[in-house]
């Protein structure tokens, strides 16, 4: 803690998030963001995200036997919200059996590249991250 206000300190990647007063102001923007972060924050788009940009378009079993321990239906329900976000895009090839292959779209791109900065960071404070766990377990029992 250095002690100082918001104010007082240099600007953060989270300030310069907003590019206006308006813009920091606008309930619209503020409830797409929080909706979004709700949707993308959770685990199995993360691996979804992960997975289908190391490995590119993808069948859905092979994509639920990358990703490992995903239940059927939670992959449906996940690909589907990503496919309505415009994050993916599933295509559906006229044979038989069908087959359907998922990929991202320059939007689902776009958010893993994103989020890549999360996986900069945890490197960056692994060791800090794991001294504090450890400390709150040695004081927390």
């Amino acid at each position: 803690m250095t002690g100082l206000s918001a104010r007082e300190r240099a600007p953060t990647a989270k300030d310069s998030c907003y590019r206006s007063e308006r813009e920091r102001n606008d309930p619209e923007l503020e409830a797409l963001v929080r909706e979004i972060i709700g949707r993308v924050a959770d685990k199995w788009t993360m691996l979804i995200l992960e997975t289908l940009e190391e490995h590119g378009r993808l069948r859905f079993n092979r994509l639920a036997d990358l990703i490992g321990d995903v239940s059927q239906k939670m992959l449906t329900k996940t690909l589907r919200q990503m496919e309505a976000d415009g994050l993916l895009v599933r295509t559906v090839y006229p044979q038989v059996p069908p087959r359907v292959e998922y990929e991202l779209t320059a939007l689902g791109e776009s958010l893993g590249e994103a989020f890549c900065s999360v996986w900069l960071w945890a490197e960056r404070n692994r060791k800090t991250i794991l001294k504090s766990r450890q400390a709150f377990r040695d004081r927390n029992g």
